[in-house]
């Protein structure tokens, strides 16, 4: 089948979405008035509460939520075939995730750019914000650890990938002094901005040249020794000044994903390169060398953020709320930005599937697993040949990803001579997503840790106490560089998953309750629904993990501990979830049935000013 077809089909799918069923929640549901201001306005302080253009919040919010999730589980997932995926892809990201996205924006738009904690305490209860903020610190460390080892899987071996990743923080690093403190008063954007392309295009290049120098020994690291590495480079960038390091990271980072972006569908249009994959392989009963479980449920938990996203919630609830200029942004920034990752998670399946199966399972599995498996290969030792990097057991994602992209763009005109940079830029593209989350992820978990510790001994409570930083850092890496370090792709991305979707099925289950207590009762299926759906399918993965990967892993004496790490780490986030969901419909059933609105709920505050108007 060719790729076109999917692609022009999602556009038209996402198109249709955003157009009438975006246009009429905003409308009907959300009821967004541009005539009220947004807390950036009345809550400016020139720092947080910063009114921003539509366009350059899109871009900031997009470059948040797009993590490498919709790269790497759309890849993973292609074993199933490219029906399966897509459908989920497309389908998942315009009834669910960008309505998810798009609730939790307004929701924390209307508590004053509060974060969702905040919010379920206010519309839910005080045992529904405490459970959410567990639920947020543990995804947080399992993201963190999901993604991460994709990164270590790519970069082991590759002294040519490592040089380019790590000329990323120099660059970036010089990026902010000169945009921040170049001139004083004034943020310096177009120069930087330049300066920041062109270098990191030039390590791209310049990696190859370090590869086959003598040097390249001194880049050359196990896996064991990537994550070491990666543990360093979280604490220490959490510890520098945002302006330093992650906000022209991520700044520069999103030129590259959007550009990046962009080109492959350009790509897809021009190269149309055929799907190699069937619409469903035999694996959708189980057994899969990649992902072990059946279709259903394990699909719903592999493809995560591509969508639906409870990582998205934090952000919704985060900086965005907190930079609205008018209340009909919302739409745009949430439905809209949430649309445009789940277009980046189609192209990554395209990508994936228009790859050869021999090649792609001799990749993404053990060579010793792939032996059993009966397939051969095809173009892997030429692609070896001509990327400069052994292929064949580079598990997790993220290898063969840059494979499918690198074989799109070699279909271009004049390109065919440059697959070897075009792999490399790929990774390097892959790692952009990958640092952003482990940054921010980190950080933010660090501050949640305080606010935890802070409840036992005050001084955590001070954001500038340095023991304080330094403890909660260190608990926060060692936590996700413990699970990078014992795990491997087959038992980490399940946890990631079902972590995401719990999380998901959470903030669901607040704006279900969030709606009600503002009087919208009849419209809450749109949140209801996609709450049961998710709530549904994870929470049936989540126990086929426990009994079918982690329960194993914790019967064998050398892998006890990492099993039954995952168990119980699955087990609180099914306990938690269950807690939220049981409360909010709790609150949902009281409200319905004429109980007292929770005094600081949004239909509160709405009904205090509406008898105050009445006066």
């Amino acid at each position: 089948m060719n790729t076109l077809a999917l692609l022009i089909g999602a556009l038209c799918i996402y198109i249709i979405g955003y157009r009438y069923y975006s246009a009429w929640i905003a409308a009907r549901v959300l009821t967004l008035d541009d005539t009220q201001p947004t807390p950036a306005h009345k809550l400016a302080d020139g720092r947080n509460y910063v009114a921003s253009p539509k366009w350059v919040l899109f871009g900031h919010h997009f470059a948040a939520i797009a993590g490498a999730g919709p790269l790497i589980g759309p890849t993973l997932a292609a074993q199933f075939g490219f029906v399966p995926g897509f459908l989920w892809i497309v389908v998942g990201a315009v009834l669910g995730g960008c309505v998810h996205d798009f609730t939790v924006l307004v929701a924390s738009m209307r508590h004053e750019g509060k974060s969702l904690v905040d919010i379920a305490r206010t519309e839910v209860g005080p045992v529904a914000g405490v459970v959410t903020m567990l639920a947020v610190l543990s995804i947080l460390l399992v993201t963190v650890s999901g993604l991460g080892i994709v990164v270590v899987n790519s970069l082991s071996n590759s002294p040519w990938g490592v040089f380019t990743i790590a000329m990323i923080i120099p660059i970036a690093m010089v990026m902010g002094v000169w945009m921040f403190k170049g001139t004083p008063g004034k943020i310096q954007v177009l120069g930087p901005s330049i300066f920041g392309v062109v270098l990191l295009l030039v390590a791209v290049f310049l990696g190859h040249v370090v590869a086959q120098s003598s040097y390249a020994h001194l880049l050359t690291f196990s896996n064991q020794q990537i994550t070491i590495i990666l543990m360093v480079y979280g604490a220490v960038a959490t510890a520098l000044p945002v302006w330093l390091l992650l906000e022209p990271r991520d700044y520069l980072a999103t030129y590259v994903k959007l550009g990046t972006i962009s080109l492959l569908i350009l790509g897809i249009f021009l190269v149309h390169p055929q799907l190699q994959f069937p619409a469903f392989t035999n694996y959708v009963q189980g057994g899969g060398p990649i992902i072990h479980g059946k279709l259903f449920p394990f699909l719903f938990i592999t493809i995560a953020c591509g969508s639906i996203s409870g990582f998205h919630a934090l952000i919704s609830s985060g900086t965005t709320p907190k930079m609205l200029n008018k209340q009909s942004d919302a739409r745009f920034i949430g439905y809209g930005a949430m649309a445009a990752e789940s277009l980046v998670a189609v192209v990554a399946l395209v990508a994936a599937c228009s790859l050869n199966p021999g090649d792609y399972y001799a990749i993404n599995v053990s060579p010793t697993l792939f032996g059993n498996l009966g397939l051969h290969t095809i173009d892997l030792d030429r692609l070896s040949r001509e990327v400069g990097e052994h292929l064949a057991g580079r598990t997790g994602g993220g290898v063969s990803l840059a494979i499918g992209m690198a074989h799109i763009f070699r279909g271009l005109p004049g390109m065919d001579k440059f697959v070897g940079y075009w792999y490399h830029y790929a990774i390097m593209f892959e790692a952009l997503f990958i640092l952003t989350t482990v940054d921010a992820g980190t950080r933010v978990a660090r501050y949640v840790v305080q606010e935890l510790l802070g409840k036992a001994y005050k001084p955590f409570n001070n954001p500038n106490w340095i023991p304080g930083i330094v403890i909660s850092t260190l608990l926060v890496v060692g936590s996700w560089g413990y699970l990078i370090y014992t795990g491997s792709i087959s038992t980490i991305w399940p946890l990631f998953g079902a972590g995401n979707q719990l999380l998901a099925t959470v903030a669901l289950a607040v704006c279900s309750s969030f709606l009600i207590n503002s009087g919208k009762a009849k419209y809450v299926w749109i949140t209801l629904i996609p709450m049961v759906v998710v709530g549904f399918v994870t929470v049936s993965a989540a126990i086929l993990s426990i009994t079918q990967i982690f329960l194993p892993l914790a019967s064998k004496p050398e892998t006890a501990v990492q099993g039954s790490l995952d168990a119980a780490l699955m087990g609180l986030f099914l306990v938690g979830v269950v807690v939220v969901v049981f409360a909010s419909l709790r609150r949902c059933w009281k409200t319905l049935h004429g109980a007292a609105l929770p005094p600081d709920s949004y239909g509160a505050q709405k009904q205090k000013a509406q008898a105050i108007a009445n006066l």
